[in-house]
């Protein structure tokens, strides 16, 4: 519910899907319930290395997980390397603009293919050791003295790919084969009714988290601390708001809004529903997408241990700004939100929460009716890892 600006006017004539709207109008009809009253999560979940260790073996190394929004690489013979799963893996965007999942390492002497962390545009990659050069399809091109490999086939030896699926406007990645993707194209329905695969990246950051992944996720799964931890930035804009919410498969979503401001609107237009309410979707293990007027921020969660979160914040805008103006006003967004909603005022109390929790000062968390969707995804985390483990 942060204020639109007149750029929320791209989306004129879009049409949420039929969750979407169903979200909305349980608002309208009164139907919140919570029939849960006072639940617990164990301190444990946050603090145990060994519970981590399952949660990385049986959540991170298996699930199909968010990479990235297509936006970070919008052109056709596009790469960027992506470190932060704890393997070295390449993001491509091939000569026909299909995008590709890779271990970012020569098949040659296992090499770093390509360094950094930022973007590069070529349709050749080479390797900075021997100079084996790939395309952005994975496909393995030439390599110096051809000779001295008798019997080696190209085409044989080309990067090794993941599973991977681009769908809505996300880059999903599988690290173990098999994976369904079956919820992960449904969610796609959803976010090309935000315009997802067209939006401009204006901004990416990496924020380090002195803590457990799952205590960021929290914050994104309830409405209760608005008012007060962000009172000094979006809470106004939140007062008096109520959250509907469901699931597809693993993944959960929401929507706030004023129930008064609902009852006049639309629920078939987008850009209305946009200007007076907010959707977020936490998408499972470990991505937040929050839904504002104009503009779109997804979150991925890339634990480091127990106690330790990277969170790579991407800012989606409608369109690439053409004047300083428009500049300026992304500007100000991006500050508000990455530096001051989420990393001065979410990702601090998350940190302060796990020195709370480390300290042993509790054994439990204690949640109310409004925080039910924490309880439902401390659920969702535990069935899953139960179906991993057959």
């Amino acid at each position: 519910m942060v204020q639109a600006s007149p750029h929320t006017g791209t989306l004129s004539g879009a049409i949420p899907t039929a969750g979407q709207i169903a979200l909305a109008q349980q608002i309208v009809d009164g139907c919140i319930r919570s029939n849960r009253g006072i639940t617990t999560v164990p301190a444990a979940v946050y603090t145990d290395p060994e519970h981590w260790a399952r949660e990385k073996a049986l959540m991170f190394g298996r699930a199909p997980q968010v990479l990235c929004p297509s936006a970070l690489i919008p052109d056709p013979n596009m790469a960027v390397p992506h470190d932060a799963t704890g393997r070295p893996l390449l993001i491509t965007r091939d000569g026909q603009g299909k995008a590709h999942v890779f271990l970012n390492a020569c098949r040659h002497r296992a090499t770093r293919l390509v360094e950094g962390s930022e973007v590069q545009c070529a349709k050749r990659l080479t390797c900075p050791y021997h100079a084996w050069t790939y395309a952005t399809d994975g496909r393995l091109l030439a390599l110096p003295r051809p000779e001295t490999f008798p019997g080696l086939e190209k085409s044989d030896h080309g990067l090794i790919k993941l599973e991977s699926c681009e769908a809505g406007g996300l880059i999903w990645y599988a690290p173990a084969g098999g994976a369904d993707f079956a919820d992960v194209r449904t969610l796609g329905s959803d976010f090309d009714a935000f315009a997802m695969r067209d939006q401009h990246l204006f901004r990416r950051h990496t924020h380090d988290v002195a803590s457990n992944w799952k205590l960021i996720m929290d914050a994104f799964l309830e409405s209760y601390h608005v008012a007060r931890l962000h009172a000094a930035t979006i809470g106004p804009f939140f007062k008096d708001g109520i959250t509907s919410g469901d699931q597809i498969g693993a993944h959960q979503r929401s929507f706030v809004a004023r129930a008064a401001e609902l009852g006049g609107v639309d629920l078939g237009d987008m850009a209305a529903l946009r200007r007076i309410g907010t959707f977020a979707y936490q998408l499972f293990p470990a991505t937040v997408l929050v839904i504002s007027p104009d503009y779109i921020n997804v979150m991925a969660l890339w634990p480091q241990g127990h106690d330790r979160t990277l969170v790579e914040d991407f800012m989606l805008i409608p369109e690439q700004p053409q004047t300083d103006k428009a500049r300026d006003h992304w500007e100000r967004s991006w500050k508000l939100l990455d530096g001051g909603v989420f990393g001065a005022e979410d990702f601090r109390a998350a940190a302060l929460g796990q020195q709370g929790l480390q300290s042993g000062a509790v054994s439990e968390i204690t949640l109310g009716t409004l925080e039910s969707g924490i309880r439902r995804f401390h659920e969702i985390c535990q069935e899953q890892m139960e179906l991993a483990e057959g």
